[in-house]
């Protein structure tokens, strides 16, 4: 009996992920919403957070050495992680398994969960906004907007999404104790 009680939890979850996820990416069908969030979305492949972790000791000097080779870190592990859990969950993503969903970027893998683009944005975004809070202003908004471009994109689930970002926050305060 509780197995199908959690069955009929996790249908209704896949249900309304399913829901949010085709209402988001309809979004993308207007340019004014597909060209910022396909950017967002290329700028979380990593270029950006390599770019960041490079010049933290550039900008802030000596002080930012530890918290740059940190961040690093903690970014491999995250790759690790996430990749682990792909593999393992085997979850294929929305527009491959909804025609309901259009693929409006390019993944970088096969699976969806969890989203390995919010893991990093998350962990890289906390940990550089601990250390240097006048970075937050830009980072922050711009892990959101890298996290929900995802799901507009067709790409991931929010469901994928949410399990990326407690990921990376996981992370992010790994990574701040050693620091």
């Amino acid at each position: 009996m509780k197995a199908t009680a959690f069955s009929s939890f996790l249908a209704r979850i896949d249900t309304a992920d399913y829901r949010i996820c085709r209402h988001l990416n309809r979004g993308a069908s207007r340019s004014l919403i597909r060209r910022p969030v396909q950017l967002a979305s290329r700028l979380g492949d990593g270029i950006l957070w390599y770019v960041l972790i490079l010049l933290l000791p550039v900008v802030y000097g000596a002080q930012a050495v530890k918290p740059a080779i940190v961040m690093a870190l903690t970014g491999m592990l995250g790759v690790t992680i996430y990749g682990v859990l792909k593999r393992w969950f085997v979850r294929e993503r929305p527009f491959i398994r909804h025609a309901g969903i259009s693929q409006v970027g390019a993944p970088l893998d096969r699976y969806s969960f969890p989203s390995g683009h919010t893991l990093h944005a998350v962990s890289f975004a906390w940990q550089a906004t601990v250390h240097f809070p006048d970075l937050g202003w830009v980072l922050v908004p711009l892990a959101g907007l890298i996290a929900a471009s995802r799901v507009v994109l067709g790409l991931h689930y929010p469901t994928d999404v949410i399990a990326g970002a407690l990921l990376g926050a996981c992370l992010a305060e790994l990574g701040l104790a050693f620091t």
